[in-house]
């Protein structure tokens, strides 16, 4: 089937066609958008398919005074006296042929719009193995002609083991990060619940509000919102086998949860308040200072120190609370401990700069504590990741924490996670893959923090090395361009939303088409341009309201 003829290819001396790129001449009046899939007539019966980048239109004016001229100079009522000839030209980018023959499309061949088996086909989504849903996208919109398809891409390119993790960038609102990313979430949760041979959990952190503390909670859909989730293939329920895991603290005031919500949650076995004890957690005690510029590496020999249970300098591990621990960075921070030795090759200021920063996180913080008491609804992080089963998806709230908190229950649980699948742990028997997911990645792998950042060390180590073992990364952030590199770099599959003109200018998006840069400035929410090693180009892909429930309705 040929479809509606549409244009005729144009190639010119100064604008020939290319293995990579056709120019069609089409009328005025037809709508035609920017990713729009096109077929052209090519050698041997085969079909070139393109993808719009960009639209123009030109009449045979010489100059813009000639409008000017034929309007009687200038009268805007006057109507010019002949009409110009005028056409539009499409420039499309190729990114499939029928017969795998790339060579140029020849002048004059017939341009056609292409059918949805036709668009499938062109933008590599057919015959999609281990296929999971990644949102719709609309052809020919607001027109007669309009289609609607599914896109699904392989798992394996998301989830590993051929390419693994995601990255998600746009500014803060409109571009519904969080939004897109619980979407596909939640189809991977129902996709791996369909499979036997390999199983997924989830590990999400929410980081503002309440964002994510009610994903287990109906969020009122309205009966075209469901549809839309059916014609995708997934149902319209909230996520399942959900825990929640806030801050412990005496007065309530770690979270943004309100009181009434903490004790259901907590009767009904679906919340506890975590805790980090002395003995079990100072191995994690570097991740409080992942933004301490350390270039003497000095902050890393004192925690070195602390956690050296047979360093006699720090107690010979006699020192068992956190408490008693902050008496010895006192003790060591003083001037007049002057005796040589191990402890004296640290200097005073290095030993009270850490003191400060030390006092500031764990004093005085409920959170840092001796013993967590199940009875009570208290638990270490640490033993519930060691616990995790499949289909588990774990919320972790550190959006009341400050940041260096925030960094050290992040730090501490993706090390935990990715020890858990490096078999570190006896009697531990995780699934197949845990999938964590964390907005403002900024904070954590920006290219601007420090080298012996010990959460930006995990960071790399996971997205360079994870996908092996299962430990994959969903990341957000407002822009792109102050992620680390290599963490983007090993991110095999990306997703922009909206953003600014500053942003889409640097090199982060040089290898997007000036058009599709534009676009990127006036995109909707629930809209985002999707690149993946499965698609044949980038992709508008379109996605439904989240099915929980969401406190800023």
């Amino acid at each position: 089937m040929q479809g509606k003829l549409i244009g005729r290819v144009t190639a010119t001396e100064k604008y020939p066609t290319t293995m990579d790129s056709f120019t069609f001449w089409t009328d005025p009046d037809l709508r035609l958008g920017a990713f729009d899939i096109v077929k052209a007539e090519h050698i041997d019966g085969s079909y070139t398919f393109g993808s719009i980048r960009n639209i123009s239109h030109i009449t045979d004016a010489q100059s813009f005074l000639a409008g000017y001229i034929s309007c009687d100079f200038g009268d805007l009522e006057a109507q010019p006296p002949t009409l110009r000839v005028g056409m539009n030209y499409a420039e499309a980018s190729v990114s499939f042929n029928t017969k795998n023959i790339y060579t140029p499309v020849r002048n004059d061949s017939p341009v056609y719009l292409a059918s949805p088996e036709e668009i499938i086909y062109a933008l590599g989504l057919a015959n999609v193995q281990n296929p999971i849903v990644c949102g719709s996208l609309t052809m020919y919109e607001g027109t007669e002609d309009e289609i609607t398809l599914p896109v699904r891409m392989n798992a394996k390119f998301l989830l590993g083991p051929e390419g693994a993790h995601l990255n998600i960038s746009g500014i803060s609102g409109l571009a519904a990060k969080t939004s897109y990313s619980m979407f596909l979430l939640k189809a991977i949760q129902e996709y791996y619940s369909a499979m036997s041979d390999e199983t997924a959990a989830f590990v999400i952190f929410n980081v503002k509000g309440r964002d994510l503390t009610a994903i287990d909670i109906p969020g009122g859909l309205s009966e075209a919102e469901r549809g839309r989730y059916e014609a995708l293939g997934l149902s319209a329920e909230p996520f399942r086998n959900v825990k929640y895991y806030i801050p412990y603290s005496h007065s309530g005031r770690s979270t943004y949860i309100a009181q009434d919500d903490i004790e259901g949650y907590a009767r009904a076995g679906r919340l506890l308040k975590y805790k980090y004890c002395y003995t079990e957690d100072r191995d994690s005690l570097g991740m409080l200072f992942a933004n301490v510029d350390d270039p003497l590496q000095t902050m890393e020999s004192i925690i070195a120190k602390i956690t050296d249970e047979k360093d006699s300098d720090f107690g010979g591990g006699q020192v068992t609370t956190w408490e008693q621990m902050i008496q010895k960075v006192n003790m060591f921070s003083q001037k007049s401990q002057g005796k040589s030795g191990a402890a004296n090759e640290i200097s005073v200021l290095s030993w009270r700069k850490f003191g400060r920063i030390l006092g500031t996180s764990v004093n005085h913080d409920d959170m840092f504590a001796n013993r967590a008491v199940r009875e009570n609804h208290e638990c270490r992080l640490a033993d519930e990741l060691k616990a995790i089963q499949p289909g588990d998806v774990r919320v972790i709230d550190i959006a009341k924490l400050s940041e260096d908190k925030q960094a050290f229950v992040f730090g501490d649980s993706l090390r935990t996670i990715y020890d858990i699948k490096l078999g570190e742990y006896e009697g531990t028997n995780p699934p197949s893959r845990i999938i964590v997911f964390i907005d403002e990645l900024n904070k954590y792998a920006s290219k601007d923090a420090p080298k012996s950042s010990p959460v930006l060390r995990k960071i790399l180590d996971v997205t360079e090395r994870g996908r092996s073992l299962g430990v994959i990364v969903f990341g957000a952030e407002q822009f792109r361009s102050a992620i680390h590199p290599r963490v983007t770099g090993n991110c095999a599959v990306h997703a922009y939303g909206r953003t600014n003109s500053t942003e889409v200018s640097g090199k982060d998006y040089s290898h997007i088409p000036e058009t599709y840069r534009n676009i990127l400035l006036r995109l909707e929410q629930g809209e985002y341009l999707l690149q993946s090693p499965v698609f044949r180009s980038l992709l508008k892909v379109k996605f439904p309201r989240p099915v929980y429930r969401q406190f800023n309705d």
